[in-house]
């Protein structure tokens, strides 16, 4: 199968949660952003498994459940990043500390194949906080939590960037243990 590269207006994003909010669960928020995104014009063409994930950063916190999903829109990522971050906020989503807990947290991980603020294969703003977007998500290549769920549903996506495939980098991710994969929901 040839290496997916993803077109114009298909967008991969990431879901993750670890601490209810207004609408619920983990598993609960997760579903109804999904149908946020829907009614919002958002075409979700396909979702992961949800998947258990440990959390990155503090230990005092319970696993994150994740999922990944793509998206058909004709909005541009600025703008489709706004209304991402409506719907987090809708879910009951507050400012907090860097890789805390979260009612839910959704980041585009690629976008059509763009590539923005990347430079010899290294992101070049990749802090965490308020940041420019940066197209791959400057972490999606490290994270087992995103690349686990991403090849239930693009297994042949390839890193705009790096140009190396999910299963490659899943491979390289799994070992490192932040972020890892607890098991499939």
């Amino acid at each position: 199968m040839a290496p997916q590269l993803l077109t114009r207006g298909k967008v991969v994003i990431g879901l993750g949660a670890n601490f209810p909010g207004a609408w619920g669960t983990p598993e609960a928020t997760i579903a109804k952003a999904l149908g946020e995104m829907g009614r919002a014009n958002i075409g979700v063409a396909a979702v992961s498994p949800l998947y258990v994930t440990a959390a990155v950063g503090s230990a005092r916190q319970p696993p994150y459940v994740n999922a990944v999903a793509l998206l058909d829109t004709r909005l541009p990522p600025e703008a489709l990043l706004r209304v991402l971050k409506a719907i987090e906020r809708r879910s009951g989503r507050r400012a907090g500390r860097p890789w805390g807990p979260r009612t839910l947290d959704i980041d585009i991980l690629d976008y059509g194949g763009q590539v923005r603020l990347w430079r010899r294969g290294r992101a070049t703003f990749d802090e965490a906080g308020a940041r420019p977007l940066t197209l791959p998500h400057p972490r999606v290549h490290e994270r087992p939590f995103v690349l686990r769920p991403l090849l239930d549903i693009a297994p042949d996506w390839r890193h705009p960037a790096l140009k190396r495939s999910a299963r490659e980098l899943w491979r390289q991710a799994s070992k490192r243990g932040q972020g890892a994969v607890i098991k499939r929901l």
